[in-house]
């Protein structure tokens, strides 16, 4: 196919770079002789940042970027250059606090104006065509005719940008303790929802790391009602729109509070952190609901977004080509009333009842989207039928759902693979396979590893960001550090194999050389080898995705006690004083670090599992869910200092220690579970 035109983009992996390539705009990626281009000519810098499967994004490329008029005005006053903000979070991070000291909100697209050297003077959001004409007219009027109030301005952001990324050390802090901590919970419980699950608002996000926390909290705090609210989410995400009971999979979020019409986006972060989440509760409460997600989420990630490698591609656009040939959201997923009917004949009552084809399930426009508000006892109980009848009845009928909606044009697919959200997915796979007990699962995982061993590691140990048609271009940032190691560690728990371990450990101690703030002992989000953007950023909120600083003083955690001439235990120590004044008053923005407080106050096993039947008693040990330890075996002597010495050739052993003191060895599942 011949276009018109194409730009620099063409030479760039990422499919939404991509998407631009041919764009009147004579885009750039972010690169330093971009910027230095900039400079030379005394041209503020357009900065557009967006994602593929960004349904604005989209909106705006079609109404501004493919015009030739808007395209005219951008190529003559401004060095435009467009970015993946899953490819480049370290420069999003940036323009992101900026926009919101601007204007109090964020979002995507996220178009930024700056002076050459990088410092903001103006951001927006998604603007229509004469708005954008409008602004970049006046904005380019202003830097022509009054240079001195936009140096300024963008100064003053600078400093304001500077200002909300430091992380102050704290030389003297006492532990945040358990009664805090139950102070904390109280606060943040006045958000929670607790006949729908979430949060009291709209749109609702899963948070899966403030739900891994809270299930955490309530196992160890035997603190019921916290339980409840955990389980009845769980559900209610499980039941709603949001969970695609076809193919399975989480989409991104919902935009009411019922969990019912998504945003229909489904990305490979959100459905690793919920495979994960959701093992784990099923671990805790045996609910088939909850293995039955896992299995689907996991059936899904290997029927849309597994690549012949082993890695994982990112994610499903919330748009799909309609009957009309036109994107339109969620097109693939949804169904009219008169459709189901005639595809499911006699079965369509109950299936009607089942996925609430009313005005309960209604979306728009004759459109629903399937949602359940009640379990399936009920169901079974009012249609007078039997569980076993009514699963195979549904099971039937979202099969034949399923051949019919294979036929549809399929949303669009990103399939760049990051390390940081293949870090995420395998933990999620280790979590399935140790929970479940389904040796699928632990095969995906170690060719996923094995993958990101070969592929995305460097001989020097680095790390690359990225991958796509064989090639990789940018260095990770500490997110992939952070969740590539948690999940090497968790997969030697479930191995025993060290090679795992040990790359763990030298992913965090090449993290430790090159990401380190000195004083602070937090980690910079960039590596000190990299170009220097405005600001060097620290991460310690947890957001959708937790902080890497949190995820780092885990892994710390972990490898302190496996290592503990290492020194990696002060370390959390000072990481933790640093943060810990924000866990009163905004723990859901600090979940992952919660977890830290429940290790520090209470006992924290090494668990030891030595002799020839090591690994089979490990895996019955493994599917407990025992959040405050590690797991470490060997059939007689490993390279770890906690299996050396506790061979005993007549039978195999458990050791439970705490900081490499242990209790007499015992040879059960349930000897191990009393000594906790």
């Amino acid at each position: 196919m011949e276009h018109k035109h194409t730009n620099a983009l063409i030479h760039e992996t990422s499919p939404y770079l991509l998407q631009h390539a041919h764009n009147p705009v004579n885009w750039e990626a972010w690169k330093p002789e971009v910027l230095e281009k900039a400079v030379k000519e005394n041209k503020p810098l357009l900065i557009s940042i967006g994602y593929a499967a960004c349904h604005w994004c989209h909106v705006m490329e079609k109404e501004c970027f493919e015009d030739e008029e808007v395209a005219k005005i951008m190529n003559e006053n401004f060095v435009n250059i467009k970015i993946d903000r899953e490819e480049r979070p370290d420069v999003d991070q940036i323009y992101m606090d900026a926009i919101q000291m601007m204007t109090g909100r964020g979002g995507w697209p996220l178009n930024i104006v700056a002076l050459p050297d990088g410092r903001p003077f103006w951001g927006a959001t998604y603007v229509p065509k004469e708005n954008w004409i409008k602004s970049l007219n006046q904005l380019m009027e202003l830097y022509q005719k009054d240079p001195k109030k936009v140096e300024e301005y963008a100064s003053n952001m600078e400093r304001g940008i500077q200002a909300i990324n430091l992380v102050e050390i704290k030389e003297t802090a006492d532990h945040f303790t358990l009664s805090q901590l139950e102070r904390a919970v109280e606060q943040w419980s006045s958000y929670f929802d607790t006949y729908l699950g979430g949060y009291k608002r709209a749109p609702k996000f899963m948070m899966p790391n403030n739900l891994d926390f809270l299930l955490h909290y309530a196992i160890s705090e035997k603190e019921e009602e916290v339980m409840a609210y955990v389980d009845t989410t769980l559900t209610r995400m499980a039941y709603g729109g949001i969970f695609d009971p076809i193919d399975g999979g989480f989409s991104r979020y919902a935009v009411d509070t019922k969990w019912h019409v998504p945003h229909f986006e489904k990305m490979l972060y959100d459905n690793g952190q919920l495979a994960s989440l959701y093992a784990k509760a099923f671990a805790v409460t045996k609910n088939p609901l909850y293995k039955k997600v896992v299995e689907q989420t996991v059936s899904f990630i290997k029927l849309e977004l597994l690549d012949e490698s082993g890695g994982f591609y990112s994610s499903l656009d919330a748009d799909s080509l309609n009957e009309s040939g036109v994107l339109e959201e969620g097109a693939f997923y949804v169904w009219q009333e008169h459709e189901l009917d005639s595809l499911l004949g006699e079965d369509f009552p109950i299936f009607k009842d089942y996925y609430n084809i009313n005005a309960y399930g209604h979306w728009e426009e004759g459109k629903y989207v399937l949602i359940r508000d009640k379990s399936d006892h009920f169901i079974a109980e009012k249609h007078a039928i039997s569980l076993p009848t009514l699963k195979g009845k549904i099971d039937g009928a979202l099969q034949r759902l399923k051949t019919v909606r294979d036929q549809r044009k399929k949303p669009r697919l990103d399939d760049k693979i990051l390390v940081s959200w293949n870090g995420l997915m395998l933990q999620g796979l280790v979590d399935a396979y140790r929970y479940l007990q389904n040796e699928d699962y632990l095969e995906l995982a170690l060719k996923n590893a094995e993958f990101l061993q070969q592929q995305m590691t460097q001989p020097d140990g680095t790390l690359y960001r990225n991958h796509k048609g064989g090639q990789s271009t940018i260095n990770a940032f500490l997110e992939d550090y952070a969740c590539l190691s948690q999940a090497y560690i968790s997969l030697y728990e479930v191995t025993f194999e060290e090679q795992w371990l040990f790359a763990a450990k030298k992913l965090m101690d090449y993290a430790i050389a090159h990401f380190s703030d000195a004083t602070s002992k937090m980690f910079y989000f960039t590596s000190h080898e990299d170009a220097a953007l405005i600001r060097r950023s620290i991460e310690i909120n947890d957001n959708v995705i937790s902080s890497s600083n949190s995820i780092m003083a885990q892994n710390l955690l972990k490898l302190h006690k496996l290592f503990p001439q290492e020194g990696y235990g002060q370390r959390v120590e000072q990481m933790l004083n640093n943060v810990q004044e924000n866990f009163t008053e905004n723990g859901q923005s600090f979940a992952n670090w919660l977890h830290l407080v429940l290790f520090e106050n209470k006992n924290f096993y090494e668990i030891a599992v030595v002799g020839e039947d090591f690994k089979k008693l490990g895996a019955a040990l493994s599917a407990n869910y025992i959040p405050n330890s590690i797991l470490v075996g060997a059939a007689q002597e490993g390279a770890l200092d906690l299996v050396q010495n506790r061979y005993d050739a007549s039978r195999t052993l458990v050791y439970v220690c705490i900081e490499g003191a242990c209790k007499l060895p015992v040879t059960s599942t349930k000897e191990v579970l009393q000594q906790l």
